[in-house]
């Protein structure tokens, strides 16, 4: 008997008895594999149309939504592409003096001097240091906005633009309080930024940042505002005076310098800080904040910073008890808020208001403040000989006290 057998593709062949000519026999195999490709492909058609359907309802609306108001898919880019040639990269040379690993004397001493005799090993006692950071440019002759810290004790400093063209650049002015400092190069016609308000900001939008890491010339990278009015303190450099923006657009070093833009490609902050070792955390000076600076910069070639005098704390219950009950303090606080003042300078717009240690700031101007840092903020926010209206509690009574604020002594040098 024989078996029978398929090809792969072809119908079984039947018993010559019941067999029809070739042509009728491969007939309903065509005419079914015909049936077969054009249900396929109606198949295909009708899921591209319900795909289609889905796309245009309601079952991603959430996505929709999600693309920035009046931007494209690609606004980043488009963003990258109009500011990065007003972004620069600021390379800074200085001179530092090494410490020396023994005394001069350790050499001078005779028992030495025959130990080694005219191999006496030579030490340098200086080296070159170099750094990198980035600047955005401000007006088409060549200011620049940076950060201090990027051009600090510089005897060199070179600007290079997208373009690779270069510039040997002078500091205008430093103002080490903020962090923030303007370059000059000699050119003209420059690509400049637009500067944006960053008062306006919220947590949760865009946020760009445009600069140079690690020396990787132009990084874009984005993320969002993640918090506002983060305080010196805060991120660990107290001796700064700014209010900062908080970001999770990657900020690493050589970022310093460069501009956060908002979705429109407007700088409202400029880049500063990380905390080392945390991941997402990056800080920005407001660009109101960095415009003020460098006007004065640029007009005086230094800062006047407002200053009151006082070393305070943040009142807070426990403080409140702590103090009350002890037998030595001669505080008597009766509010649970409030700004405590520590310590009044010698000298000190503040001393000369009549401020005194055990004093609780409760308002300035009207705003209650109940944290050192809005004090200061709001001492900040005024000028040099402005009268502030401060409301205290001393001893169990409330006053007025009006205090003139003066200028904010230059740190000596060391």
């Amino acid at each position: 008997m024989k078996r029978s057998t398929s090809m792969p593709g072809q119908p079984s062949p039947r018993s010559e008895a019941s067999a029809q000519p070739a042509q009728s026999s491969f007939q309903p195999f065509a005419i079914s594999t015909w049936k077969s490709l054009l249900s396929s492909v109606l198949l295909v058609l009708l899921g591209i149309g319900l795909g289609a359907a889905l796309v245009g309802g309601k079952g991603v609306s959430a996505q929709t939504t999600a693309t920035p108001p009046q931007l494209n898919l690609n606004f980043i880019a488009d963003v990258a592409q109009k500011v990065g040639p007003a972004v620069v990269r600021i390379d800074a040379e200085r001179t530092v003096r090494a410490p020396a690993p023994f005394p001069e004397e350790f050499f001078s001493d005779p028992f030495f001097r025959d130990f080694f005799g005219q191999a006496i090993p030579s030490i340098p006692r200086q080296r070159r240091q170099q750094g990198t950071g980035s600047g955005f440019i401000i007006s088409p002759d060549g200011q620049i906005i940076t950060n201090a810290h990027v051009v600090e004790g510089s005897d060199k400093v070179t600007v290079t633009l997208k373009d690779t063209r270069s510039f040997d650049g002078q500091v205008i002015g430093s103002d080490p309080v903020t962090d923030i400092a303007v370059v000059k190069i000699n050119a003209q016609n420059l690509p400049t930024v637009k500067l944006g308000r960053s008062e306006t900001l919220e947590p949760g939008q865009w946020a760009i940042a445009i600069g140079n890491p690690l020396g990787l010339d132009n990084t874009v990278t984005a993320g969002i505002i993640s918090a506002l009015g983060r305080s010196s303190g805060e991120i660990r450099v107290p001796d700064k005076r700014v209010s900062f923006i908080q970001t999770d657009a990657a900020i690493n070093p050589g970022n310093s310098g460069g501009p956060l833009l908002n979705a429109q490609g407007e700088v409202i902050g400029v880049n500063t800080a990380i905390i080392q070792g945390a991941q997402g955390l990056g800080f920005a000076i407001p660009i109101e904040t960095a415009q003020r600076v460098a006007n004065q910069l640029i007009t005086r070639g230094k800062v006047d910073h407002p200053y009151l005098g006082i070393r305070m704390l943040t009142l807070t219950p426990e403080l409140k008890e702590r103090l009350n009950q002890d037998p030595n303090s001669r505080i008597l606080i009766t509010v649970d808020q409030g700004v405590l003042i520590g310590e009044v300078i010698q000298g000190s717009p503040a001393e000369r208001a009549g401020l005194r240690s055990g004093d609780v700031i409760l308002s300035i101007n009207g705003r209650a403040v109940t944290t050192a840092d809005q004090v200061q903020q709001e001492v900040e926010r005024t000028e040099v000989g402005s009268t502030l209206e401060l409301e205290i509690e001393r001893a169990g009574r409330r006053q007025k006290i009006r205090a003139v604020t003066g200028s904010f002594p230059a740190p000596s040098g060391g």
